[in-house]
């Protein structure tokens, strides 16, 4: 069967999110709605996918996720869901993002990275990361990224551990320094709000994060909005796409869809 494309999905290798006073939260990963309603979404519209993260291990799902809340309080579409993820052997299996690299990224027509706190652990600074953003800005291919996937845009930065090291030590002018020329400066954007942040904290993560999400994409350049937690928010700006929340996934779908169907018009 002939597919429309090909999407590369990013998602985290990490088992622990650094916070701050020295405490880990070992339950980061990637949220289940997120990953799946677009994935889901793509796949239906004959899209294959690949999936791909550092280490090419497993990922870990937020077991935070696993909630009929992100699946509008219907208990029966979260198992459905959670059948359909248990269904991709792609997750259980993915690349390792070099040999994605190596094998061409000129096959895939979009790269999305879902949220839940994985991000935050190894894509933001991740290399390899950064070379496959920095392919699809170059290309205006569709780049769609949701909830705290934003914080991946950091890894385009050449000296992006640099950067992430600067904004967990509460450096924010030294961040702002290094951040110079990045790729995505004065793009509109969105990503997980302070806010929002603050109020999972005590819930899920159990302690306070090194740094927010919203702060560090606005001190590195970005034209940063959000809006009050919890509500459906998306921005395009050029290639990008970006969701603030886990009740932006099918919002995000829709943004991204028709810009992938635009690209191919254009490029044919």
């Amino acid at each position: 069967m002939a597919t429309k494309g090909k999407i590369l999905v990013l998602v985290s290798s990490g088992r622990g999110l650094p916070l701050k006073d020295g405490k880990v939260y070992t339950g980061a990963g990637y949220y289940l709605n997120e990953l799946t309603v677009v994935v889901r979404g793509l796949m239906k519209e004959g899209y294959e996918i690949t999936f791909a993260n550092p280490k090419g291990n497993a990922p870990q799902v937020d077991v935070h996720s696993e909630v009929a809340d992100f699946f509008g309080g219907d208990a029966a579409k979260l198992q459905d869901y959670m059948i359909f993820r248990d269904g991709l052997t792609g997750l259980r299996d993915p690349s390792r993002i070099a040999d994605v690299i190596a094998s061409g990224l000129d096959q895939y027509d979009a790269v999305f990275v879902p949220g839940g706190h994985g991000p935050m652990i190894d894509l933001l600074d991740d290399p390899n990361a950064g070379i496959v953003l920095r392919h699809f800005h170059e290309t205006s291919k569709p780049t769609a990224v949701l909830c705290h996937g934003p914080i991946s845009l950091l890894a385009a930065l050449p000296n992006s551990t640099e950067v992430v090291a600067a904004l967990s030590a509460g450096d924010a002018a030294g961040a702002h320094a290094k951040a110079q020329g990045w790729i995505y400066s004065g793009y509109k954007m969105t990503i997980f709000s302070t806010a929002e942040e603050q109020q999972r904290e005590p819930l899920e993560i159990g302690g306070k994060v090194l740094f927010y999400p919203d702060f560090a994409l606005r001190t590195a350049g970005g034209d940063v909005s959000v809006v009050a937690p919890w509500k459906s928010y998306v921005l395009r700006d050029r290639e990008l796409i970006s969701g603030q929340n886990p009740f932006s996934d099918e919002a995000l779908l829709k943004l991204l869809l028709p810009a992938l169907d635009a690209k191919k018009k254009s490029a044919a």
